[in-house]
């Protein structure tokens, strides 16, 4: 692949990248801190105590990119051919912190930060607002917030706090505020909690090569089988990396699934108004980050439809040029693709 990447829409549609992320030197240290006085769960060490100390060329570089969000960001933009990325706090946000009124603090500094970014470069960055969900309350608010004042287009989670799930419902204001500023959700992969964590850390599956997906695919799950978009019926969950696996495996989650309602084998596992792949079709849209791969980008629009698959590149965390050209060169019509690298984005982000 040598084709050049040029930002302007030459290839007849801009790339406009969904889950790029960016960190803050206070969300680093506090991690920092908690890595090395022993209040960081086993995942967090796992991740953190490598990006954050490692003196490996991955682990430094990384680092620089996430903390930049002016010159050297826009660079690699325009070197790959990225028109505009969607930002959000890098995973695991604040959710970790064990004091939620540090998190709180931390997390509205973060956020105030990105939208002065975003003032200062309004045609290649969008913001998505980051909350501290085990304060839903405040959460909500500053879902408000962030819609409301600083201009964003969407929420941040990454996917469990300490163990707890959006589907409790004590964490139902947050999704009332998504209801009222007309949000989508962002379910970002964290390290799973420590409760789940065992077998993938020591088989060295814990992170984005396996666990990463696990978790998340599970937290969405959680939500579509509670009745989530029963209840708010125009709700819009994203979730990367070709939707964590859960497009491949629709039939038997369905299958599965309805055997499990009739069975009233599970108190909490409820008759829903729609089958779960009507709820992915309908409600879920996913992103192709990390999974810069030809079939599993055309399997998932078979399955999803057109409208539900989404361009990401995952920076920096996967910075490669020619994955941008493999969605380039991907087989399909014109329309299709303008769909994929644009139209999505603007229709789900209301760009």
């Amino acid at each position: 692949m040598t084709h050049d990447l040029k930002t302007g829409g030459d290839r007849g549609y801009l790339r406009i990248a969904t889950e790029e992320a960016f960190a803050t030197r206070e969300q680093i240290d506090a991690y920092l801190r908690m890595v090395r006085d022993g209040t960081a769960d086993r995942g967090m060490v796992s991740l953190w105590g490598f990006y954050a100390q490692s003196p490996s060329e991955r682990a430094t570089q990384i680092i620089d990119r996430l903390l930049d969000l002016g010159d050297r960001r826009l660079a690699d933009m325009d070197a790959t051919g990225i028109d505009v990325a969607i930002l959000s706090l890098t995973s695991p946000g604040v959710q970790p912190l064990l004091d939620i009124a540090e998190a709180k603090a931390m997390v509205r500094r973060a956020n105030d930060h990105l939208a002065d970014r975003c003032a200062a470069y309004p045609t290649r960055f969008v913001g998505m607002t980051s909350i501290a969900p085990l304060d839903p309350d405040w959460s909500a608010a500053e879902i408000r917030r962030g819609a409301r004042d600083l201009g964003f287009k969407g929420v941040m989670v990454n996917s469990h706090s300490q163990g707890e799930y959006l589907d409790d419902p004590k964490f139902d204001t947050i999704f009332r505020a998504l209801a009222d500023t007309d949000q989508p959700l962002y379910i970002h992969p964290s390290t799973p909690p420590d409760a789940m964590i065992g077998p993938m850390l020591e088989a060295g599956l814990d992170g984005a090569i396996f666990g990463f997906g696990v978790e998340t695919g599970m937290h969405l799950l959680r939500l579509i089988t509670i009745g989530i978009f029963d209840r708010y019926p125009d709700l819009q969950i994203i979730v990367g990396h070709m939707g964590e696996a859960l497009p491949y495996w629709l039939y038997r989650l369905d299958y599965m699934h309805q055997a499990g309602v009739r069975s009233q084998r599970y108190e909490r596992m409820k008759p829903l108004n729609k089958s779960i792949h009507d709820y992915m079709r309908s409600n879920v849209c996913v992103t192709t980050s990390g999974m810069a791969w030809a079939p599993a980008i055309q399997f998932a629009q078979s399955v999803l439809g057109e409208d539900r698959v989404m361009y990401a590149m995952d920076y920096p965390y996967q910075y490669v040029a020619d994955e941008v050209r493999t969605h380039d060169l991907l087989d399909m019509s014109d329309t299709a693709k303008r769909k994929l690298m644009q139209s999505n984005a603007e229709r789900v982000f209301r760009l």
